[in-house]
C-alpha cells in the first residue's frame, strides 16, 4: 500500500508544484492521474520515488517513509517501485533481452551487469516476461528497431523484472496511436490485475483513462481536486480539473474515433476472407 501525507513540492523560484497531497493507494489498485499540462502529475510520480525530492510530507510504502531516507537506503528501497516512462528509456544498443534484464541492476553485483552475465533464474523470468508482452521473438532484436508499441512493451517488461511493489507510469501512451494506446493499457492493467500490483499512470486522455483506470484523481494547479470512480467524471468535473470546454462533443469524438477503428477492422477482416 501507498500512502501520500501531505505532499508538496515548492521550486527555489517559488513555484509550488505540489500542494498538501494526500492519497491512499491500496494493493491491486490501479489509478488514474489526469489534469491539465504542468498540474503537477509528472511530478507527483518522480516525488514518489525521489527523481524529485520533495519539500514536504510523507511517502509511505508500506512501513517505510522513502521521504526520509539516506541516498543508500532510498537507492535499495526503490527496487520495490517500477518505472514505466513515457519515452521509454531503453538502451538502444543493447537487446531486447538485455533491456529487460537491466530491471535487476538492483539485485546484481556490479561484475555481474557488465559483464551482462546474470543469474539463470533473472533469465529465465526475463524470458517468461517477454513471453507475457508478447516480444519472445524479438528477444534478440536491438531495441532501436522496435516500434513506439514494442518498445513501450519492453519498458514494461523491465519494471515487472524488478518484481516491484508499486508501479508508477508516466504518459505511456502519449506516443502511440489510438489502437496501439489501448492495447498497452490493456497489457498494463492486466500484469497488474495478475500480480496484484498498484500503480499511478500519468495519462493525458481522459476517455482511455475512464476505460481503463479502477480509480481517476484529477490534479490542478498542484493540488487534487477530483478523486473518485470513472463513472463521476461529469463534465461540472472536468471543467474543474480543465477549465471550460465542450466536453460532449470530445465524447462524441472519441465515440467517432473508435467506430471508425471498428469499421477499418472489419474491412481488413472481410478482404482476408
Amino acid at each position: 500500500m501507498l500512502k501520500l501525507e501531505g505532499l508538496s513540492k515548492t521550486y527555489k523560484t517559488g513555484d509550488a508544484a505540489l500542494s498538501d497531497v494526500t492519497l491512499t493507494i491500496p494493493k491491486g489498485q490501479i489509478v488514474g492521474l489526469i489534469g491539465p499540462s504542468g498540474a503537477g502529475k509528472s511530478t507527483l510520480i518522480r516525488c514518489i520515488n525521489r527523481l524529485v525530492e520533495p519539500t514536504a510530507g510523507k511517502v509511505l510504502l508500506g512501513d517505510i517513509n522513502l521521504a526520509r531516507l539516506g541516498k543508500t537506503e532510498l537507492r535499495r528501497q526503490r527496487r520495490r517501485i517500477g518505472m514505466i516512462f513515457q519515452e521509454y528509456a531503453l538502451v538502444e544498443r543493447l537487446t531486447v533481452m538485455e533491456n529487460v534484464l537491466s530491471g535487476r541492476l538492483g539485485y546484481v553485483p556490479f561484475w555481474r551487469s557488465f559483464l551482462r552475465r546474470y543469474p539463470g533464474r533473472d533469465v529465465q523470468q526475463a524470458y517468461r516476461l517477454l513471453d507475457r508482452v508478447g516480444l519472445m521473438h524479438q528477444a534478440d532484436k536491438r531495441a532501436d528497431a522496435l516500434s513506439g508499441g514494442q518498445r513501450q512493451r519492453v519498458g514494461i517488461a523491465r519494471a515487472l523484472a524488478q518484481e516491484p511493489e508499486l508501479l508508477l507510469v508516466d504518459e505511456p501512451t502519449a506516443s502511440l496511436d489510438p489502437k496501439t494506446s489501448r492495447q498497452i493499457m490493456r497489457l498494463l492493467t492486466e500484469v497488474c490485475a495478475e500480480r496484484d500490483l498498484p500503480a499511478i499512470v500519468n495519462i493525458h486522455d481522459v476517455p482511455l483513462a475512464q476505460q481503463f483506470m479502477q480509480r481517476i484523481i484529477g490534479l490542478r494547479a498542484g493540488s487534487v481536486v477530483f478523486d473518485g470512480a470513472p463513472s463521476e467524471l461529469t463534465e461540472s468535473v472536468l471543467t474543474t480539473i480543465y477549465g471550460a470546454e465542450d466536453w460532449h462533443a470530445m465524447r462524441r469524438g472519441d465515440e467517432e474515433q473508435s467506430e471508425a477503428e471498428a469499421d477499418a477492422r472489419d474491412r481488413m477482416a472481410a478482404l482476408a476472407e
